[in-house]
């Protein structure tokens, strides 16, 4: 195969796994929905090699999974795969802060103040779908501008899929409630903090914050499957 189909089926792979992905990410494809491989190839006019190349890169996040003789479906939501999720990223999305608040440069320190402002100035709550959109890309900008002075492209790796797998959460259970003004307060103090180099500060504002937004998802997802409570 020529360098050029090479491209071409890497290109169309990426293509189905990027719109599969923001697919999983809204809900549009449900917790445990079973994918339907020849609806997705009829859909991108494409061989089954690049869509099970994309099924893979969606395995690889933790979006889907593989059972033999049924095939890929979503993967499931549970009150304990949420918990071991915001206690990962906790975890390393702070150690990631730390690293970068020590190594990052001005020119980290200047997209970390682009994407506050992207942030805190976009629409979240507009009527069109595409204003919820935006405000969703700058928000997983933000989070990662914040990390990305690390300088481990492993661990900003870990952190981004930990960060689409707690997304997937609160889009689905906390959406109606994305017009709260009060986290971007909280983006604020963290940005600020990170770029005057104040590390523990910092640090601490990022745990609290993922940790809010996880009790908020805990409460939302017990509300909504009660019987998770006796788990």
């Amino acid at each position: 195969m020529s360098a050029r189909a090479d491209t071409r089926k890497e290109t169309l792979s990426s293509r189905i796994a990027a719109q599969l992905r923001a697919s999983i990410l809204r809900g549009d494809i449900a917790p445990d929905e079973k994918i339907n491989l020849d609806r997705v190839r009829e859909q991108f006019a494409t061989s089954v090699t690049p869509l099970r190349e994309a099924m893979s890169r969606l395995a690889a996040d933790g979006l889907v999974v593989f059972e033999d003789q049924r095939g890929y479906r979503v993967t499931s939501i549970s009150l304990q795969d949420l918990d071991e999720i915001v206690r990962l990223r906790t975890d390393l999305e702070t150690l990631a802060l730390g690293y970068a608040i020590q190594s990052g440069d001005l020119n980290w320190e200047g997209r970390v103040a682009g994407a506050l402002y992207k942030l805190t100035r976009g629409e979240r709550n507009g009527e069109a779908a595409s204003d919820v959109e935006t405000w969703q890309r700058a928000h997983a900008d933000f989070h990662l501008a914040l990390i990305d002075g690390c300088g481990m492209p492993h661990l900003i790796g870990f952190c981004r899929m930990l960060h689409n797998l707690n997304d997937r959460y609160r889009r689905i259970f906390l959406e109606p409630n994305v017009g709260n003004a009060y986290p971007d307060e909280e983006h604020r103090r963290i940005a600020e903090a990170a770029m005057a180099r104040r590390a523990d500060e910092a640090t601490e504002l990022l745990r609290a914050h993922i940790g809010r937004t996880g009790a908020s998802l805990r409460a939302a997802l017990l509300a909504r499957s009660p019987r998770e409570s006796s788990k």
